[in-house]
């Protein structure tokens, strides 16, 4: 069926993280649900349907940005039914996306994330508290994404050179060095997993108390539980933590280049994002100190 193929051009032409996928496929779900009873074949969906749909996530008060992703789903979806030659004409192509408000990175303060590590009693001495730890540590030293995290096998850390091997989107690597804290958690996680004694252990870092492999709700609410202990921010996810270590890094001098390389991204227009946070910072500053202000 076009659908499986679509899947599988995505994970392995496109090379998305299944996270990605998912997402995708769940948007297709949705948009196939939306039109069966107007329109039962998605290969003969007009410019009309798509924009009927969009009007009803608009009424449904879904966020122009989420709409946005959902017609990029929908472009590529249609864009790979033309290359089957099961369609002849792209439905999207008269779709004008949203105009969307430019948002601003949710982070953490760092000496936020400091008092949280550096806390005596913040986390549990047990097999669980060292694997929270280390996540917290890693996801805010390193800046890597959910899906990176939890794909990082023990052979992709050099202990000796203070690095870690990251396989981002479209599986490209990236070396990003870690620091001497990270580097002893790593040695204390992987003590405390060693004396679990687990059985058929997978070859991912991360496992379950149970010793299976982690998965992403696991983190989610890992760095929920945390984050509520310092922050009053709506939003507590491993992606805010990214966020806080970019601004964290730009903050401290970084240059934005190397910034773009640590965090894997293809274009340096992608991390420009973060500079708006130290604009506001630096406004906020010369309101406070500035007697004209």
């Amino acid at each position: 069926m076009f659908l499986e193929r679509f899947k599988s051009y995505l994970q392995y032409e496109k090379r998305f993280s299944e996270h990605t996928v998912t997402a995708y496929m769940n948007d297709l779900d949705q948009f196939r649900s939306f039109i069966e009873s107007q329109n039962p074949d998605i290969l003969s969906v007009g410019h009309q349907d798509v924009r009927s749909w969009m009007v009803d996530l608009i009424n449904s008060s879904i966020a122009p940005n989420t709409i946005n992703r959902k017609l990029s789903t929908l472009r590529t979806f249609y864009t790979f039914l033309q290359r089957e030659k099961l369609i002849e004409l792209n439905p999207t192509l008269l779709i004008k996306a949203l105009k969307a408000p430019k948002r601003l990175p949710v982070v953490v303060h760092e000496s936020k994330m400091d008092d949280l590590l550096d806390s005596e009693g913040a986390f549990a001495e047990d097999f669980e508290g060292r694997r929270d730890k280390l996540i917290i540590e890693l996801l805010f030293g390193t800046g890597i994404r959910l899906a990176e995290l939890l794909n990082i096998k023990e052979a992709d850390i050099n202990l000796f050179d203070q690095s870690i091997k990251i396989f981002g989107k479209r599986s490209k690597e990236r070396i990003v060095p870690l620091t001497s804290q990270i580097i002893n958690e790593i040695k204390e996680y992987l003590s405390a997993r060693q004396l679990q004694n687990f059985e058929n252990l997978p070859i991912e870092l991360f496992v379950t108390k149970d010793g299976k492999r982690a998965y992403p709700s696991l983190i989610y609410r890992i760095v929920k539980r945390y984050l509520d202990h310092i922050t009053t921010n709506q939003k507590k996810s491993p992606h805010v933590l990214r966020h806080s270590f970019a601004t964290t890094l730009l903050d401290n001098g970084a240059d934005l280049n190397a910034i773009k390389e640590l965090l894997g991204h293809a274009s340096l227009a992608a991390t420009q994002v973060y500079t708006h946070n130290s604009v506001e910072k630096l406004k906020s500053i010369y309101k406070q100190a500035h007697p004209r202000a």
